[in-house]
């Protein structure tokens, strides 16, 4: 087999849902798959981090999210492009060719918009 026969199908636009509502598409960073030593991590420990992230990026919102004026005074948590922290195993999950990540999660589902994405994990 040549590199393009094994190679994943690429990702395009149309395949990537638009969420409906409230909702907000997040996509979940690439889970790295050595320790800071080096040590390789092994399969159960990577989908386990994969499951359970807290820092995701915001990748679309639906027309609803953030528009109740009483649930969000303020406006709104986050937009496009940021990352953010949720709560580990909130939202749908699902992933497109068996890689790109994401999770359809609620827009009250925000808790905090974090400058720098490295380094978080689950205690």
């Amino acid at each position: 087999m040549t590199t393009a026969e094994t190679a994943a199908p690429q990702l395009t636009e149309q395949q990537i849902p638009k969420p409906t509502g409230f909702r907000i598409l997040v996509a979940i960073p690439e889970i790295k798959e050595t320790t800071e030593g080096g040590i390789i991590k092994p399969d159960s420990v990577l989908k386990s981090e994969e499951v359970s992230t807290m820092v995701v990026q915001v990748v679309d919102m639906g027309p609803d999210a953030y528009q109740d004026k009483e649930r969000f005074p303020n406006g709104p948590y986050c937009q496009i492009g940021d990352f953010v922290l949720i709560r580990a195993y909130s939202g749908t999950r699902f992933k497109i060719h068996e890689r790109e990540f994401f999770r359809v999660i609620n827009d009250d589902s925000v808790e905090a918009v974090v400058e720098d994405p490295t380094g978080y994990s689950r205690i």
